[in-house]
């Protein structure tokens, strides 16, 4: 039996509580196959008492046909419809033999295997709806309406797919936001667990990023959205996740091929069953009942569903820890790779410059928290990323922030403003101190910053340089362990590529335990070092997150794009999607998707251990029909629900477990 991930037709459901992803299960009898199973199942039930008490056959043989109707129609037509196309399906044989039992008077016989058939197709189709549920809870986020304000004040509520940009919404105190937008006014704390995966509300206030699907907390919000509902962050999340569940691993297409051929082979091995012990003088019952039998535990449904589960279920139980992996094809190969290069600045680091040291220089009568005091108040009306660092370091020190007056900027040299009555200048040291450094004291202090891979900011106060700030990129909390993780798993430490200067990224690797360092690369020098690594045999995992990554990630043998704040370009590209920024969930999913192939492994080895002992049985000895049938798809249910295994919440753990040693 073939298995295919259909999406199921599901309305939008309620959160079922606060603060957590709602949650969509589609209904056992909302599936047809479970209905018509049901069916089949009951007409078989009714019939089989009757039957064994002696009833006339009038009583118990109609039940027995409605049991062939209705669960046999669907396999047998879907199975005539392949054999229009000179396909050879599974499901028509399983029919055929059927009706070939109940030929030769075997009628409970058929009417059981018809009934385990169209149990087992049911179970499998719940077990693909509820992998399709398990990735499609992560995406059912965003609420269906939203409040737009007029130019007039006024209120009205409208489906969040006719929000456009540049429309005003209104979010209240426990409402979850309609649009990626921006805080236009008010203050207030916001959930974004379900996006970014940070643990606590984060305070959002004017000009503060929002997305769709996070939860307000005590405060309004109102909100200016910025991008249209087909291209939020939710949205680009279900695009990824519906080419999953459409696309099918090569195992699984190589399957596939085998199938036909040895259906093909199964139909002339079963006609000769039948017919050469009928030329050795067998009873005609007996030869076509050992050949139904045989058509029946020969068929390779097991086989075909060794595959695709452990894969599904491996990419829905990534997807509820924020991993979107793009498809099946990618789940395999994500455990093929032994080389790893990873991107700087957004991957391996966080991405947002911040304040590491304040130096007040030699005898400047200003310390640590005056210096920065005066700095964040000059650089506080800047829009520039090291001016941004510097008043967040100084709001992080609850320092008091005096206003600013006379505020001057001069790109590339920096700013100066009038803070207490005192002229303050901040800027690259060489430009501010060429005409103040006498002894030189500044050159030194801003190379020694240099050299330790910060970036120096001189601070002038009344025009005698007064201190040194260090900015730099910091380091992720977990990015060393995910180094070690990923060493591990491939027998070799990651490859750091990046367009940064050397001196910043030899330190940066050092910290994180990277020895190759490939510095000063522009795209294509990434992507020449990616293809420099495939082409000595290596397959590559590439994990960037901005533009410049998108030719390497495209170059790699699987590329992986850190989500939260990555270019559209490089989400685009890569094969999957780190949603929550954690770099730990890189070598967890690499571990996950290595599970997931020695599943498949398992699975062949338990279906070809069932096909093996059940023909030997019925061509050495004599296996009942209903053992028979009961075999083959217990066979087939155990391969499937042992691919089902990788949904638990523990098979994350245990991948987690794998990919730290």
């Amino acid at each position: 039996m073939t298995s295919t991930l259909t999406p199921q037709p599901v309305g939008r459901a309620t959160p079922a509580r606060t603060g957590t992803a709602p949650r969509r299960r589609t209904r056992v009898l909302a599936l047809p196959e479970a209905r018509w199973a049901a069916a089949a199942t009951a007409f078989f039930l009714l019939a089989l008492p009757l039957q064994l008490t002696g009833a006339p056959a009038w009583t118990w043989g109609p039940l027995y046909a409605l049991s062939y109707a209705t669960g046999g129609w669907e396999p047998g037509w879907e199975g005539l419809k392949a054999l229009k196309e000179r396909t050879l399906d599974v499901d028509l044989l399983m029919v055929v033999a059927a009706l070939g039992a109940a030929s030769i008077g075997q009628v409970m016989d058929g009417a059981l295997l018809i009934v385990i058939f169209a149990t087992s197709g049911a179970l499998e189709a719940l077990a693909t709806a509820r992998t399709a549920d398990s990735v499609r809870g992560l995406l059912d986020l965003a609420p269906a309406t939203a409040t737009r304000l007029a130019p007039d004040g006024g209120e009205q509520t409208v489906p969040v797919e006719e929000l456009a940009v540049g429309d005003t919404v209104l979010v209240r105190p426990g409402e979850r936001v309609g649009a990626d937008g921006r805080v236009l006014d008010g203050s207030s704390e916001v959930d974004q667990a379900t996006i970014t995966g940070e643990p606590l509300p984060v305070a959002k206030e004017r000009g503060d990023e929002v997305f769709a699907g996070t939860l307000n907390g005590t405060g309004a919000l109102r909100i200016r959205v910025e991008r249209d509902a087909s291209d939020s962050v939710i949205a680009r999340i279900v695009r990824m996740v519906e080419e999953a569940s459409e696309t099918k691993a090569p195992t699984q297409l190589f399957i596939e091929k085998v199938e036909q051929r040895y259906s093909l082979g199964m139909v002339a091995a079963t006609l000769a069953v039948f017919l050469v012990p009928l030329a050795f003088g067998e009873q005609l019952t007996d030869a076509l009942l050992r050949a139904m039998t045989f058509m029946i535990v020969a068929s390779p449904c097991a086989v075909v569903l060794a595959t695709m589960p452990p894969l599904l279920s491996a990419i829905a139980n990534a997807g509820r820890h924020g991993v979107l992996v793009k498809s099946a094809v990618v789940m395999e190969r994500l455990g093929q790779v032994d080389a790893v290069a990873l991107d700087k600045t957004g991957t391996l680091t966080e991405g947002s410059p911040r304040v590491s040291d304040v130096r007040p220089l030699p005898g400047s009568p200003l310390s640590e928290r005056e210096l920065l005091a005066l700095a964040a108040a000059a650089e506080r009306p800047s829009e520039h990323p090291l001016a941004r660092a510097v008043v967040d370091a100084a709001r992080t020190r609850g320092l008091d922030l005096p206003d600013a007056r006379d505020f001057a900027s001069a790109p590339g040299v920096g700013v100066t403003a009038v803070v207490s009555g005192r002229e303050v200048a901040v800027g690259a040291p060489a430009r501010l101190s060429a005409d103040a450094d006498a002894d030189g004291a500044v050159a030194r202090s801003a190379a020694d910053l240099e050299e330790s891979g910060r970036t120096a900011v001189l601070v002038v106060v009344d025009g005698a340089p007064a201190g040194l700030l260090g900015i730099a990129d910091r380091l992720r909390p977990d990015a060393a362990a995910t180094v070690a993780a990923l060493t591990t798993l491939t027998g070799e430490a990651p490859v750091l590529l990046t367009g940064d200067n050397p001196r910043a990224a030899a330190h940066l690797a050092a910290e994180a335990g990277i020895t190759d360092v490939r510095a000063g690369l522009l795209p294509q020098d990434k992507m020449a070092a990616v293809q420099e690594l495939e082409s000595a045999g290596r397959r590559v995992l590439v994990v960037g997150d901005g533009v410049n990554d998108a030719p390497a990630l495209a170059a790699a043998h699987t590329g992986v794009a850190m989500g939260r704040a990555g270019s559209d370009l490089a989400l685009e590209t890569a094969d999957a999607v780190i949603v929550r920024d954690e770099l730990a969930a890189v070598p967890t999913t690499v571990a996950l998707s290595r599970r997931a192939r020695r599943l498949v492994v398992q699975n062949l080895v338990i279906a070809g251990v069932f096909i093996t002992g059940l023909v030997v049985w019925d061509l050495a000895g004599h296996l009942p029909l209903p053992l028979g049938v009961a075999g083959h798809e217990g066979s087939t249910v155990l391969v499937g629900l042992n691919g089902l295994r990788l949904l638990r919440e523990s098979a994350w753990r245990h991948a987690a477990a794998e990919g730290t040693g």
